[in-house]
């Protein structure tokens, strides 16, 4: 597992940069989810942003482990 990411001189949390990457996807998202005629009948939209949102940031996380893993590594 990647424990931190060089971003401009600064470390950061791997699992904070992914999740900031997937908000700005869920962002991004919500408009064209809101289009859907089903979103309508939701009883809480807000929840579906937010298990958009573990969405996303499972599969960034999964992809960073998989992916870059193998580009940081000394």
């Amino acid at each position: 597992m990647i424990e931190e990411i060089h971003i401009l001189g600064v470390y950061m949390p791997a699992a904070l940069v992914w999740a900031v990457l997937a908000v700005v996807l869920v962002y991004l998202m919500r408009m064209p989810v809101q289009r859907l005629p089903l979103y309508r009948l939701l009883w809480h939209p807000s929840l579906l942003e937010f298990a958009l949102f573990i969405l996303f940031w499972w599969a960034l996380s999964a992809l960073g482990d998989a992916f870059l893993t193998s580009f940081l590594a000394p």
